[in-house]
């Protein structure tokens, strides 16, 4: 007998749960099993193709004139890799087009009519790896352009490159790999050359010599540092560097001063740059600061206990600084089980603190941090507590240690997420199979279960 009526579809409701709840496993098993779901298609244009983290368009019809925008920052954020191929409508990358491919990799554009790079087209990617621009209409291309990028894979061959003085750090960069490539370019009168037999006259990399080369000066002196370059095209020249001191500069043809005056102790180790570029290339020299100061106790915190007691300190000073500690007036004699430990180093600080292995009520006191160099010193007190007396009365609930209470670390909340997510995704999975073992004998265990069309449970029991 048929187990079909018309109008009947509905299930028990024992077996209805069952049911719902095997679909429900069945859905979230599959979006959880998807490592790399596809966008919608409202996310992607109709040309190209989108997944969570790479794009690619190569259907020439109706094409892209430009880079896909997706629905929301986050989407571009997780986009690694961008392919775009046989786009005749594709001539340019601008400042602005991928902007927001933060963490993009690897780009190519390759058998389209692009003609034109902006010099901050890639200023907002700088993990960009691999760059493949082969058979485009590109004649030049500016080495400022890649000058803040750590390029591994640069593709340039097909493309119309002149032989001229722009294109020549082309050469200079890949070297041997312009010849694996068949690179070539066109000259004036339209023959074709390899661009790794390029030489041009009046063309070359420019130099930059900056003097002195290493310094040493007292904090509050002056300094003077000339800088001079040399090259053709005649380069323009630039300083760079990020200084709290006082500065001018004086410029006459290739030779510029800097002036620092009243030099400040937060400049030391600070870098200084003379950077010369033209439409070849560009050279740099620099130097770092080396302002000697007396040192300066920056911090002197209360005692903490870590897997030591600990009294905490920053101390900025140049040349180093001799440290010696008081306790209660007297010198305290470093060794195994009290000692200054540094943990830190910065430009201009040390990091680091008093380092004390089971403290007793005999190390209780006020502490005093001395720090000395040939320049001068500084001093500074703190109290520390590490233990009561062992004639005090302690009461039932009175710790012996002083020790504050150390609240539980942030991560460990994030490992209890994580198990109790692990606990109920377990117990889910053990559910699924007990009813799938007492689900009856029809297709996929679940006897009866026949969702979202009309039609009779024994067909599907075939």
């Amino acid at each position: 007998m048929s187990a079909y009526q018309p109008g009947s579809w509905a299930l028990s409701g024992s077996e209805s749960w069952r049911c719902l709840l095997w679909w429900w496993f069945l859905s979230w098993g599959l979006a959880v099993g998807s490592g790399d779901p596809w966008m919608s298609a409202e996310a992607c244009r109709s040309s190209c193709s989108c997944s969570s983290t790479r794009i690619s368009c190569v259907d020439p019809e109706p094409g892209i004139s430009s880079f896909p925008s997706l629905q929301s920052d986050a989407e571009m954020e997780n986009i690694t890799d961008i392919y775009i191929a046989n786009q005749s409508g594709f001539s340019s990358i601008n400042d602005k087009d991928l902007h927001r491919y933060k963490n993009l990799r690897n780009l190519t554009v390759t058998n389209s009519r692009l003609t034109y790079v902006t010099k901050l087209a890639f200023q907002n990617n700088l993990k960009l790896q691999y760059l493949n621009l082969k058979d485009n209409n590109l004649s030049s291309l500016s080495w400022r352009i890649f000058k803040h990028l750590n390029i591994s894979y640069l593709i340039l061959s097909g493309n119309p490159l002149r032989c001229s003085c722009e294109n020549m750090w082309i050469k200079l960069l890949l070297g041997e790999e312009a010849d694996i490539q068949e690179l070539r370019c066109t000259e004036d009168g339209g023959a074709r050359k390899l661009l790794s037999r390029l030489t041009l006259p009046n063309c070359e990399v420019p130099m930059a010599t900056l003097s002195p080369s290493k310094t040493s000066v007292k904090e509050g002196e002056n300094l003077e540092l000339s800088c001079t370059t040399s090259g053709v095209p005649a380069p323009e020249l630039n300083w760079s560097m990020a200084l709290v001191t006082n500065y001018e500069i004086e410029t006459s043809g290739q030779i510029s001063v800097l002036r620092l005056s009243n030099l400040s102790s937060l400049d030391h180790n600070s870098k200084i740059s003379c950077i010369a570029e033209n439409i070849v290339g560009e050279k740099e020299s620099s130097l770092q600061l080396d302002i000697l100061f007396p040192p300066k106790i920056t911090k002197l915190s209360d005692a903490i206990p870590d897997h030591h007691w600990c009294i905490p300190f920053s101390v900025a000073g140049n040349p180093v600084p001799h440290f010696q500690w008081y306790l209660n007036e007297n010198e305290v004699t470093e060794g195994a089980y009290i000692m200054t430990m540094i943990h830190d180093i910065t430009e201009r600080e040390y990091h680091g603190c008093l380092q004390l292995d089971n403290p007793t009520h005999l190390n209780n006191g006020r502490y005093r941090l001395v720090v000395t160099n040939e320049y001068g010193m500084d001093h500074k007190e703190v109290d520390a507590h590490f233990m009561r007396q062992p004639w005090e009365e302690l009461g039932p609930d009175t710790a012996y240690y002083d020790s504050p209470t150390v609240n539980p670390p942030e991560d460990r909340v994030a490992v209890y997420v994580v198990v109790g997510i692990a606990a109920v995704a377990f117990t889910g999975f053990l559910l699924m199979l007990v009813i799938l073992k007492f689900g009856g004998n029809s297709k996929f265990g679940i006897k009866g279960c026949v969702l979202f069309q009309r039609i009779p449970v024994e067909v599907v029991s075939r």
